[in-house]
């Protein structure tokens, strides 16, 4: 399985931040903007998502498939903390990671390609979510 054939498998579309997307669900019972969502994010090898944040929901991310992921966390611009996404639970690895609302967050893939998913509650939408200005990094 490559990075192309589950781009094209599962119809996704660049996203603003990098790498590639597509919504899968939409929680209709909280409105247009849903008490969740949920989507399919592939990052491809040398690809790193953009330093952003999405200030009111909470976002889960669950590894599926691929490279681990590493998953840089800041809650205030200034600490910056990694989580690594992936199967290897013995080697501190883990499925799922959380990045509650309003903190600043970028991915990477470790390998050749990485799958994973995000949850967001409530749901996501564009005008919560802020990207960081060109060659921002969270300053220790």
């Amino acid at each position: 399985m490559t990075a192309e054939e589950i781009i094209a498998a599962l119809n996704m579309q660049r996203h603003p931040e990098g790498g590639w997307y597509t919504e899968t669900f939409r929680d209709e019972a909280g409105g247009e903007r849903g008490h969740s969502t949920a989507i399919y994010y592939l990052l491809e090898a040398g690809e790193t998502s953009h330093w952003h944040r999405v200030h009111d929901a909470v976002e889960i991310w669950h590894h599926y498939a691929g490279a681990p992921l590493a998953l840089s966390l800041s809650k205030d611009g200034s600490d910056e903390e990694t989580l690594t996404l992936g199967p290897d639970i013995l080697a501190g690895e883990r499925p799922q990671g959380i990045v509650p609302a309003g903190w600043w967050q970028s991915a990477r893939s470790l390998g050749a390609f990485t799958l994973v998913g995000c949850t967001v509650a409530p749901g996501f939408t564009f005008s919560a979510f802020e990207m960081a200005p060109p060659g921002w990094k969270p300053q220790a």
